[in-house]
């Protein structure tokens, strides 16, 4: 069952590569778009919201064609990056991770902007009658305490990207060892006569990373919390 063939393991190793590299980029946003959203009132909030969850309503395939557009050779982002700072997306791993933060960014947003919602702004502006500037108070204050529900929405984006295929087949295509990842070859395998077992052997695989990560994501977050508390 375990015994994975080298076009499985390139998948699978693929795979963490693109979801590691999604969650890692997409977070720093995450965090100021998501205290944006939590804390500031201005004409389009809602349009924002709106746009940061559109990739959850949105057929997968939508939005991997949009990234298509913008980000491919021809595109206005895209021509201009491979032109000036020769980073290329479409039909390349790059494109894979761009499309995973895509599609796991609400996820993530979202949990952070519950975590900083719910937490206490009375301590914020107790450090600053201390003498402690916004920058001071946000590391030592503010980011511990919605600690957690950045560690939850960082886990929950990279499970989502571990089981992105739509955005990504669209926009990057099924390349064997460049843009082939585990959704996609299992999708491959399935269209292969003789490939169900080797599918069922990777759709197990990959449930068991998305339930670790999930649980983890549970575990990590209640650990915080309780630190926070306690201090």
């Amino acid at each position: 069952m375990l015994d994975l063939t080298p076009q499985e393991l390139t998948a699978i190793g693929l795979s963490l590569k693109v979801a590691s590299w999604a969650t890692l980029v997409a977070l720093p946003l995450a965090v100021l778009v998501a205290l944006v959203l939590s804390r500031c009132r201005f004409l389009g909030r809602s349009l924002l919201g709106a746009l940061v969850l559109l990739p959850l309503v949105l057929p997968p395939v939508v939005t991997g064609y949009a990234l298509l557009l913008l980000f491919g050779r021809q595109g206005a982002v895209g021509a201009w990056l491979a032109d000036n700072l020769g980073l290329v997306f479409a039909f390349r791993w790059t494109g894979a991770a761009l499309a995973a933060g895509v599609m796991g960014f609400p996820l993530m947003v979202r949990a952070i902007q519950l975590s900083a919602e719910a937490m206490d702004r009375g301590l914020e502006e107790a450090a600053g009658t201390l003498g402690a500037n916004r920058i001071f108070a946000f590391l030592t204050v503010t980011l511990p305490l919605i600690a957690p529900g950045i560690i939850a929405g960082a886990i929950l984006c990279f499970a989502r990207a571990m089981g992105e295929f739509g955005a990504t087949i669209t926009f990057v295509s099924n390349i064997p060892g460049e843009t082939q990842t585990l959704p996609t070859l299992i999708y491959t395998l399935t269209q292969v006569p003789g490939g169900e077992a080797a599918a069922l052997r990777l759709t197990l695989i990959s449930a068991a990373i998305s339930i670790t990560a999930l649980l983890l994501s549970e575990w990590i977050a209640r650990a915080v919390s309780r630190r926070v508390k306690a201090s």
